[in-house]
């Protein structure tokens, strides 16, 4: 997807930390990532625009939102991830000129006033870093909670690694944190009513301006100043004192942490305070601002000295929760949310069977289509410009790949794997260079399931044996799938038998194809739980369904929803299915 990061600052923030962060492991994923601030500090890949969002008066807000739409027409833009008010105010007007689906990171406490409530111009979906932000967005603003997802501080937990307690003389107390705004008034507060330059070596790290307000304490305080080692300055400290990303990579690196931050103090974190210290951004964000007994602080000083390290499950917690890969999984998922549901348009996945060369191939069900009409098909597609996407191509959760901007995708899967896919079917795919995801039947030499319908018996057509289907697949144009032995009724047997038919068969197609397989087909449409269940235990990374699942391709990966050609379906019907929101206008939310 092409994203644009959208912030306002003037200084080294958090947020700045988190849009980059996020933003080159999103890039590295694939995406094309542009970025839109008064400044930008930290390392990142990809454009940076510089924008003064700081400006705030109305024709500068004129000029904030016709820029932000020309870089959106400009670098076709699919979506806006916004990162502070100022940007969010402007962005969320530019995009609802533009039609452009946006997501805002809420890093802080909102200001409470009338305008606010009635324009929280946060997009289509607002990220609160912590539940406090979320009650505080629901309570003080009425945010519904519907519209919200708490989406943590992505980190790269793997550059923090636990190190041994350093062996310094004197105990080094390092505070991270800015020197201006509320953090610089509760620096300030620390070293002056706190912490005792006699007995500590206390060393403050910060990339902000120096304030006039911290001369008094030069002769007995290290200002550190900006580093970009991060981890090496934290393993010299006996005790870290800070908020937010903070105290996060601090206790990845085992160290005892003071988590103190705009809002409370939570204290020295572990397993007891660690939901806690999560829901408010390690003290950043509470109810109300600055709520701390500073009386309090000494003590708690002198407890997060008397340990060595953290302890390993108060590291290990954070690591379960803020990993950068995982939390931009989550985004991800979020961007796939918010594009597909606001422009009502998903890659449409559809259905084929069998092909026919002329009218004695006709059946009693429709699941045939005639080959000149399957042509047709495929030459409105190509007309249309799309590109044909295999479930191998969307490996490992790539769901997003199909959203890629200035493509257009769709998928056609044929179920059974009837001899006319070979014959008929492959060389129409071949002609237009399409590929397609076929779902192969191994314990039938036909199809018996609807030959020996007692209410409503089909004619037999013969399915590929294992040559037929080696042959399928090593064109280039063809996935195989499993579709199980017999083709039954899944939700109608028990679980041994539906684990037989599903694992069975995918062994027999694996042995035939010498890979393993990534997609299965439930058999008419029909299963339950246990049919999800047992496919995804099988080593399935996808399952198709037929008219039953979300509207949203990514929602659930084990019950995709696919779109059904019939005999009647000519080029006009295919058009209607293909547009993107067929789905949306057909199925009721």
């Amino acid at each position: 997807m092409n994203i644009l990061m959208a912030l306002s600052q003037l200084e080294v923030t958090g947020a700045e930390v988190y849009a980059t962060t996020v933003g080159n492991e999103l890039t590295a994923r694939g995406h094309n990532v542009f970025y839109v601030s008064d400044t930008l500090t930290k390392p990142h890949d990809g454009p940076f625009f510089s924008l003064r969002f700081n400006k705030r008066s109305v024709p500068r807000r004129f000029w904030h939102v016709g820029y932000l739409i020309y870089l959106i027409k400009k670098h076709n833009i699919q979506l806006v991830h916004a990162h502070s008010r100022a940007s969010s105010w402007s962005c969320h007007v530019a995009c609802k000129l533009t039609g452009t689906p946006m997501v805002t990171t809420v890093h802080g406490r909102q200001p409470v006033h009338a305008s606010r409530k009635k324009f929280h111009a946060m997009g289509d979906k607002a990220l609160p870093v912590c539940e406090a932000i979320r009650d505080q967005l629901h309570n003080d603003l009425a945010v519904p909670l519907e519209q919200m997802e708490v989406s943590r501080n992505g980190i790269e937990t793997d550059n923090f690694k636990w190190v041994e307690a350093p062996n310094n003389i004197k105990p080094v107390i390092t505070i991270v944190g800015r020197l201006t705004g509320p953090k610089g008034d509760l620096c300030y507060r620390l070293l002056d009513e706190c912490l005792d330059a006699d007995k500590y070596d206390i060393r403050v790290v910060t990339g902000s301006k120096f304030e006039t307000r911290f001369d008094k304490f030069t002769s007995t305080v290290n200002f550190v100043g900006y580093t970009n080692d991060v981890p090496t300055m934290l393993s010299e400290a006996d005790l870290v004192i800070g908020a937010g990303r903070v105290a996060m990579e601090s206790l990845l690196c085992g160290r005892p942490t003071l988590a103190v931050g705009e809002a409370k103090c939570v204290g020295i974190v572990n397993e007891e305070n660690i939901t806690e210290a999560m829901a408010t951004n390690f003290g950043d964000i509470g109810p109300k601002d600055l709520d701390i007994d500073f009386n309090s602080i000494p003590a708690l000083v002198e407890q997060g000295l008397a340990s060595a390290h953290c302890s390993s499950t108060t590291s290990d917690t954070i690591r379960e929760h803020y990993t950068l890969s995982t939390i931009v999984d989550q985004i991800e998922d979020i961007y796939q949310d918010v594009y597909v549901t606001k422009l009502r348009r998903e890659m449409p996945v559809i259905m084929y069977h069998r092909f026919i060369s002329d009218d004695s191939g006709k059946g009693v069900h429709g699941t045939y289509l005639h080959i000149n009409m399957f042509d047709k098909h495929m030459a409105l597609l190509n007309k249309m410009g799309f590109e044909t996407l295999t479930f191998e191509d969307l490996q490992d959760g790539r769901l997003i790949r199909r959203l890629e901007a200035g493509k257009r995708y769709i998928m056609l899967t044929v179920d059974d794997g009837y001899v006319d896919n070979l014959e008929l079917m492959l060389p129409v795919l071949q002609k237009y260079d399409f590929k397609a995801v076929v779902y192969v039947v191994t314990g039938e030499t036909f199809n018996r399931w609807d030959v020996e319908n007692p209410s409503n018996p089909e004619k037999s057509v013969p399915l590929m044996n294992a040559e037929q289907v080696q042959q399928l697949a090593q064109s280039g144009n063809i996935e195989i799938g499993g579709h199980t032995l017999t083709h039954p009724k899944l939700d109608t047997l028990t679980d041994e038998q539906q684990r037989y038919e599903i694992v069975e068969n995918k062994k027999t197609l694996e042995q035939i194809l010498g890979k393993p397989l990534t997609s299965f087909a439930y058999p008419f449409g029909e299963h339950n739980q246990a049919s999800k269940d047992i496919a995804q235990d099988a080593g399935y990374q996808y399952a198709v369904a037929t008219n039953s699942g979300p509207l949203l391709f990514h929602k659930d990966p084990y019950q995709i929803r696919r779109i059904a050609i019939f005999p009647k379906t000519d080029v006009f019907g295919l058009w209607r299915k293909i547009r993107g929101n067929y789905l949306f206008r057909k199925v009721k939310n």
